[in-house]
């Protein structure tokens, strides 16, 4: 198992190139199975949760070739079972279940894992399946779904947390070939739930609405082959300008999508960091001495749950009190601990966490719990006097392409070994 040594204190400065989402890009993997057509994805990251996708598509019968950053996906003949060891290794492998109910009208899937940060129950997922005619039994740890046909339904998707991302997908994909119309209330926003729907548009979907919280599928008979370049990872460009600012360097985003990071640039604009936008990049440094801010997590639009971590560690190194509130899950806090090794000053209550800011960090070493907190984590020890070692960063390895590649070519002392 590998982990990430780092030395401390040297300030990123360069440029860097944004991969492609990872939250977008498995559900539009996931998407290829509703058609017999060849379909190509492009700009892909090189990610463990993206081999495994492949390898979910593989075993359901799709002929999946890599080609670089892009992905050629035929899935002319396949079956309704999937694997259970690789779909219990990942979270988003649950949104093979849509495209299998919308193809072929059954779908045996095992229950997903993946990080553990609370409860993320697929229970709406499941609600919007049974909306549309499928009938659903939970046995042995597989999910049985099936149905005579699909036919178009209203339904609601708002859970206790907001909407679901990955069940707005779900359903979507399996209402594009479902009889009438479906409509979608309480549907997530994201900008990840835009990029799918735009690749299913261009399979032959009709699809209205998306990026707002109604979102209207007109049933079609069948879907077909389409090319798709996905959008650039607004967490990973979230990621490096947290880097940026913690580091006190400057760092040019190259491809990072603005629109899509509203909230973020907001409280890190409030914190006394600096960000340019030139074209399609952003350019991030300090603009004086860092403020704290208050954070509430919520759902697109807002402050996103997946840069809670990162941005706790810029508001421990920044003087004063700042609140950051977690509304989306209910253990995402697990990296507080592990930055108080670091010298953090951090107190949990209920689902709020007080930082109190501006102790300085020296390295040690810690423990990743999950994809998130790894990179905030890393941050911490990029910031930190002395050395930092980051075990368990297979979770990185997840969701950040060659992310310690990246930093190294920034200026960071950073190399990968392997885990004593």
């Amino acid at each position: 198992m590998d982990s990430l040594l780092i030395k401390g204190g040297v300030p990123l400065h360069g440029e860097v190139t944004i991969s492609g989402a990872k939250n977008a890009v498995l559900p539009i993997m996931a998407a290829t199975l509703l058609t017999a057509e060849e379909c190509v994805i492009r700009n892909v990251p090189n990610l463990s949760d993206v081999k495994f996708m492949g390898q979910i598509l593989a075993s359901l019968g799709a002929e999946v070739r890599q080609e670089g950053n892009s992905y050629r996906v035929r899935a002319a003949k396949i079956k309704g079972v999937g694997d259970y060891d690789l779909i219990r290794k990942m979270r988003g492998s649950i949104c093979i279940m849509g495209p299998l109910l919308g193809r072929l009208k059954k779908a045996t899937v095992s229950l997903p894992g993946g990080c553990i940060i609370g409860a993320r129950p697929i229970n709406l997922h499941l609600k919007g399946f049974e909306a549309l005619g499928t009938k659903i039994t939970v046995e042995a740890g597989y999910v049985h779904a099936h149905a005579k046909r699909l036919v178009g339904a209203d339904l609601f998707l708002g859970g206790r947390a907001g909407s679901t991302v990955l069940g707005t997908a779900n359903v979507m994909m399996a209402a594009t070939l479902a009889e009438g119309v479906t409509i979608i209330e309480s549907a997530a926003c994201e900008p990840e739930v835009v990029d799918l729907a735009n690749f299913l548009t261009a399979m032959g979907a009709k699809i209205t609405g998306v990026g707002s919280p109604t979102i209207t599928i007109t049933g079609v008979k069948e879907l077909h082959g389409a090319e798709h370049d996905v959008i650039p990872d607004r967490i990973e460009a979230a990621t490096f300008a947290i880097a940026a600012a913690a580091t006190d360097g400057e760092v040019t985003l190259l491809g990072a999508r603005p629109d899509h990071m509203h909230a973020i640039l907001d409280k890190m604009r409030g914190a006394g960091v600096k960000v340019e936008r030139k074209g399609t990049s952003l350019t991030v440094r300090r603009n004086g001495k860092l403020k704290p801010v208050d954070i509430t997590t919520l759902p697109y639009s807002g402050f996103p749950t997946d840069v809670q971590a990162q941005m706790m560690v810029l508001m421990a190194m920044t003087p004063g009190i700042s609140i950051i509130t977690e509304r989306i899950f209910e253990s995402r806090f697990m990296h507080v601990s592990e930055l108080a090794r670091l010298g953090a000053d951090i107190e949990i209550e209920g689902p709020s966490a007080i930082v109190k800011g501006g102790k300085p960090l020296s390295g040690a070493p810690v423990m990743a719990s999950d994809l998130r907190a790894s990179a905030a984590l890393v941050i911490a020890g990029m910031a930190a006097k002395g050395t930092t070692q980051v075990n368990r960063v297979y979770h990185l390895d997840r969701g950040y392409e060659n992310i310690d590649v990246k930093l190294r070519k920034l200026g960071a002392r950073i190399e990968r070994v392997e885990e004593s």
